[in-house]
C-alpha cells in the first residue's frame, strides 16, 4: 500500500510537471501568436498592396550544374539593343531569387539592363542534391554553369548577397581568370569572406562558440526525421515570423508584409537543405579569393544591424579591397535590399551604369 501510493504520488507529481509544461508552452505559443497578429495588422505598412511573388519574365530554363542539380533560371532581356554587360543575382542562403525583388522591379522598368537571376541548389525551384552535403566549392561551379548557358560572351556584372556574395568568392577562387576579363564588377551585399567563428548571431559569446560542433549532428538529425522537423516549422510558424524580424531587419518596426515574404523563402527551404549547408557555411574562408576580384571595381554594401554578417565582414573585406566602396545603410539588418531598397537601389544603379 506504502509503495503504491508512493508510486501514485509520483505519477501525480510528474503529471503535474507534464500539466504545467504543456500550459508553460500553449503560453508561449499564444503570446507569439498574439504577437504576430498585432505586428501584421499594425497600421501604415507600406508594402500591403505589394504583390510579391512572380515576376515577369522573357526566358526560363534549366541549367544542370557539374554535380547533378537542376538549377531554375530566368532571364530580361532589355528593351531595344542588347545591353552590355549582364547582370547575374546570386541569392542567399534559405532564400531564392526573390530576394532581389525591388532590384529586379526598378531595372525592368528602366529596361536597359539585360538580367540573370537563379535559384541555388535546395533552393527555390531548383533541384536539391542527391547524396552529401552542400558545398560552396560546387555553388561556385554551380555558377559558372550558369554564367556559360546564359552569358557565353560578353561582360558581367555579378551581385551577390549573404552565401550568394560567397558563392561569388568560390567562383573567383576556382575561376580568377574570369575578372577583369568577362567580369567587370561585383556587388557583395550583406556578406563575408570568413569570419563565422567570430560572428555571435546577436547571443551570447559562450552559446557561439559552443554551437559550432554541432552543426554536423544536425546533418543527421535531418537525415532522420527532416520531415517530422519541417511539421514543427510549421506548427511554430508564428515563432519563426518572429525570429525572421529579429534576425532579418534592423528596424524596430518593420514592414510586416516584408517580413512575411522573407519568411515564406525560408519557409520553403526544407530542413534537409538548411542542414546540408551549415557546415559548408561555417567553415566559409575565403580571403585569399578575393585578390582576383582587386582588377575590377567592387561595391560592398551593409547593414547597420546585420547581426548575421556584420558590419565587421564588410570591414574585413575592405581590408582586402582598399579601393572598393563601402555603403552602409543605417537601421537596416540582413536583407538590407529589402528592408532599405530605394537606399540600395540609388547605390547600385549608378555603380552599373558606370560599368555599361
Amino acid at each position: 500500500m506504502v509503495r503504491r501510493s508512493r508510486a501514485a504520488k509520483t505519477a501525480g507529481i510528474f503529471g503535474a510537471a507534464v500539466g504545467v509544461a504543456a500550459a508553460g508552452l500553449a503560453t508561449a505559443f499564444a503570446v507569439e501568436r498574439a504577437l504576430v497578429r498585432r505586428s501584421v495588422n499594425a497600421p501604415g505598412d507600406p508594402y500591403v498592396e505589394e504583390p510579391f511573388g512572380d515576376q515577369p519574365f522573357d526566358r526560363e530554363l534549366t541549367v544542370t550544374a557539374a554535380d547533378g542539380t537542376d538549377l531554375h533560371v530566368e532571364i530580361i532581356e532589355p528593351r531595344g539593343a542588347t545591353a552590355d554587360p549582364t547582370i547575374v543575382f546570386v541569392h542567399g542562403f534559405a532564400l531564392d531569387m526573390g530576394t532581389f525583388y525591388f532590384q529586379r522591379k526598378a531595372l525592368a522598368e528602366r529596361g536597359s539592363h539585360r538580367m540573370v537571376f537563379y535559384d541555388q541548389p535546395g533552393h527555390g525551384r531548383s533541384g536539391k542534391l542527391k547524396s552529401g552535403n552542400y558545398d560552396l566549392a560546387a555553388l561556385g561551379k554551380s555558377l559558372a554553369a550558369v554564367l556559360e548557358s546564359t552569358v557565353p560572351d560578353g561582360h558581367i556584372i555579378l551581385v551577390g548577397h549573404s552565401m550568394g556574395g560567397m558563392t561569388i568568392m568560390a567562383f573567383a577562387e576556382q575561376y580568377p581568370e574570369w575578372f577583369g576579363n568577362r567580369v567587370t564588377g561585383v556587388v557583395l551585399i550583406s556578406t563575408s569572406a570568413g569570419l563565422f567563428d567570430k560572428a555571435k548571431l546577436g547571443i551570447t559569446n559562450v552559446v557561439a562558440r559552443v554551437s559550432a560542433p554541432f552543426f554536423p549532428l544536425w546533418g543527421r538529425a535531418a537525415q532522420l526525421g527532416g520531415g517530422t522537423i519541417d511539421r514543427a516549422r510549421v506548427a511554430s510558424s508564428d515563432l519563426a515570423w518572429l525570429l525572421t524580424r529579429r534576425y532579418g531587419f534592423g528596424e524596430a518596426k518593420p514592414s510586416p508584409s516584408l517580413v512575411t515574404f522573407v519568411e515564406s523563402m525560408n519557409s520553403r527551404t526544407s530542413v534537409e537543405t538548411l542542414t546540408k549547408y551549415l557546415q559548408t557555411l561555417y567553415t566559409h574562408s575565403r580571403v585569399p579569393a578575393l585578390t582576383a576580384l582587386r582588377g575590377v571595381p567592387v561595391l560592398v554594401v551593409v547593414g547597420d544591424r546585420d547581426y548575421l554578417t556584420p558590419v565587421t565582414h564588410s570591414e574585413e573585406i575592405l581590408r582586402y579591397l582598399p579601393e572598393a566602396e563601402l555603403l552602409k545603410i543605417e537601421n537596416s539588418g540582413h536583407v538590407v535590399m529589402l528592408e532599405k531598397a530605394e537606399q540600395v537601389n540609388a547605390a547600385l544603379i549608378p555603380f552599373l551604369e558606370k560599368l555599361t
